[in-house]
This record gives structure tokens, sequence and C-alpha cells, in this order.
């Protein structure tokens, strides 16, 4: 294999070698894993990934390419890319450039040829760790140093590094740039009267605000920060919570904010989301060993016995046994039988914790947006 040699060091001493693609420079970060056999690059334009570097397990990455269609984001932040073989001639009739084409254009450093899984197993082992990916520093025990000295994600507010800077209308249904439209949801007209949703962006996929679109509801985009003051003067029908990266618990601004608007608009939370609405709710929130990152995680729904294959993305999840009498647990992971699902038992406030707007991943669960928009024209009423 040709190119520029790079190191992955990890924090418990192993060091991997491999070959650069993308950038040149070194990155530091919790080194975590995706299982998806597809969707690299809505992987790499999820905000949820910042402060981590991304292993991929499927083998092959690049093979379709990379086009400016498929983005969940304004930008890549994610620290680095780990995978094991690069195509780096893409054959699909979308492809507008190559991977490595698209990481050096983001700064982004990325290594392949290493054995993904090896460190997979590590990963699985010890949990997700503290890494160091380098293409200067080729000196194993400095880069171990590194790693066991980097910061690390919990207790950090990794969110104010990706929220927008100011508010703005979202009116990008599915169906456009070149997503197909098959949900049986009529694409929303531009003169709906639909509910009204504000949506926090704590680090939004814009498949989310697609699918909001969609389902017929105008929505507005604010930063993370705004105050419950702020998000009722703008007289929503119901509060959206998006996704977003790191520790929830750091992010007492938002939980303050969220725990205001319990009982006063119909809330719903995504991913982080949901660990914020948790949080507000008076429960805790922990650290998993090794996260949830793909797009074939099984989840039980509690209320009707029926198993959806989700997408996922987190590393921390809500803790049980610490939530108050008036919430439900609506859905379980079938792995971990950790938490998925939430819902206060008097107020129309619900979230879950996998990825129901599913770029990339199944559509089994999009429903949840038709269920939000039904709790919104009930609390109309």
């Amino acid at each position: 294999m040709t190119g520029r040699p790079a190191k992955l060091a990890l924090a418990n001493g192993m060091v991997f070698t491999g070959r650069a693609f993308g950038a040149d420079g070194e990155v530091d970060g919790e080194v975590v894993f995706n299982t998806s056999m597809t969707g690299y690059q809505e992987i790499l334009t999820d905000p949820s990934y910042t402060g981590q570097i991304v292993t991929m397990t499927y083998p092959l990455i690049g093979n379709y390419g990379v086009n400016s269609e498929d983005v969940e984001s304004r930008s890549v932040f994610l620290k680095g890319f780990v995978i094991r073989e690069l195509c780096d001639k893409p054959s699909n009739y979308r492809s507008e450039e190559n991977l490595d084409t698209f990481l050096k254009r983001h700064n982004i450093i990325g290594i392949q040829g290493i054995d993904t899984r090896a460190l997979v197993r590590q990963i699985r082992t010890h949990g997700a760790m503290k890494g160091i990916l380098s293409t200067i520093d080729q000196d194993d025990e400095s880069l171990v140093r590194k790693a066991q000295d980097a910061p690390g994600l919990v207790g950090r507010d990794l969110v104010s590094e990706v929220i927008p800077d100011a508010p703005a209308e979202w009116d990008t249904p599915l169906g456009v740039l070149g997503r197909p439209m098959d949900l049986n949801v009529s694409a929303a007209d531009e003169t709906s009267d639909g509910p009204h949703v504000v949506a926090m962006d704590f680090g939004m996929k814009w498949n989310i605000a697609r699918y909001l679109r969609q389902f017929g509801c105008r929505v507005t985009v604010v930063p993370g920060t705004t105050t419950a003051d702020e998000i009722l003067a703008m007289n929503p029908d119901g509060v959206f919570l998006s996704n977003g990266p790191g520790d929830p618990e750091p992010l007492t601004y938002a939980i303050d904010t969220i725990r205001t608007l319990i009982g006063q608009k119909p809330v719903f939370g995504i991913c982080l989301g949901l660990q914020l609405l948790g949080l507000a709710f008076g429960g805790r929130t922990y650290k998993l060993r090794f996260g949830h990152r793909g797009a074939n995680q099984p989840v039980l729904n509690c209320r009707t016995g029926r198993v959806e294959i989700t997408s996922q993305n987190h590393g921390f999840a809500v803790d049980t046994d610490s939530l108050p009498d008036d919430i439900e647990v609506t859905h379980l992971n079938l792995n971990d039988n950790t938490v998925e699902g939430l819902r206060h038992k008097e107020h129309p406030v619900f979230g879950v914790q996998y990825h129901p707007e599913a770029a990339a991943g199944p559509h089994d669960s999009h429903y949840l947006f038709a269920e939000f928009v039904e709790l919104m024209k009930g609390a109309a009423v």
C-alpha cells in the first residue's frame, strides 16, 4: 500500500500503523466505531461526532464517492476517520468527488490499512477511549503519552462548538436534493398553515428538519442556547430538541430551558434531546462503555410490542432508576436493555434515543414525527 505514513495511538498503549489519506496533521479525540455498511458521508457530516475519531467496521469505504446532496450539516465535525481500505475510484452516478479529496477539503485526517477488527475489539473490551491520530509524530511512546493526556469528552460542553449563530427558517422537505419520497408522506406546501415548530439545534442533522417540514410543519431552527422566554415569544405549537455531541450534563442552560418548557408546549427530543429531557425530568445520565453507533440497532417499542431496526449514534444514556414516577419508559434497546424512549405521563412530552430521520438507516421509526404533529394539533384544540 502506498501513501503517507500515519499512526493511531490509544490511551491504553496500543498503536496502529497505516497510511494516511485526507489531510495531514495531528488530532486527539475519543476513538469510537460505527457498524454501518453505508452512509459514511452522513456520518462524516453529523455534528454529534464532534471530538471523536470514528472507525468504520465495514472494510471498504468510499466506493460510491461523495456528493453535495447527502450532507447532514454545514461542515465535517469529527476529528479523524479510520477505515480498513479506501476506494479512491468511486462508482456511482451521483458521485462528485472521492473521499480523499473531500477530507482534504475539510482538513480531516484519515488513516487506512490498519486492522480495524483488532481496533474494535480493543474498544469493545476496554470501552471507547482517548486516542491520537497523526501523520506528523511517528514515535509510539510520544503518541501514547499524548493520548493519555488528551481531555476526553466527559464534562465538556461540545454543543457550543456546533450550534448555529442565529435563528433561521427551514423550508426544504424530503424529496429535494435527490432524496426519494417513499414514506407515504405528502410534500409540505409552501403556504401550509401547519404547526410551527421551534427546533433547538444542539448539533442537528438536517434530515430531522427535512422530516418536520415534510410533515407540514413550519420550522424555525434556533441555537441550543436559546432561552425559554425567547422560544415562547415565538409562540410555537411545539418545541423540538435535536441530537448533538458529547456529555449532556454540562449543558445546564439547555436543561433549565427544557424544564421551563415542559407543561407549556409539546416537546419532542431525539438522541441528545432525549438525554436532556431525562435530566430536565430530574433523572441522571451515564456514559456507555462503547456507545451505540450504527444502522441496525434493535429497539422494542414497549407500547406496541413491535421491534424497530434503528439508526443510532450516542455514547451516553439515561439512568432508568433515576427517573421519577411520572415518566414512562417507552422504548428499550434489545442488545443491552438501555433506555431508548421516554414519555411524560401528564404532559405532551416525549423523546427517543435513536434517529427516526434515518440518514442513513432504516425508516421503521418515522411515525414518531407524525405523533409529534398530532400532539401539537391536540394541544392547539
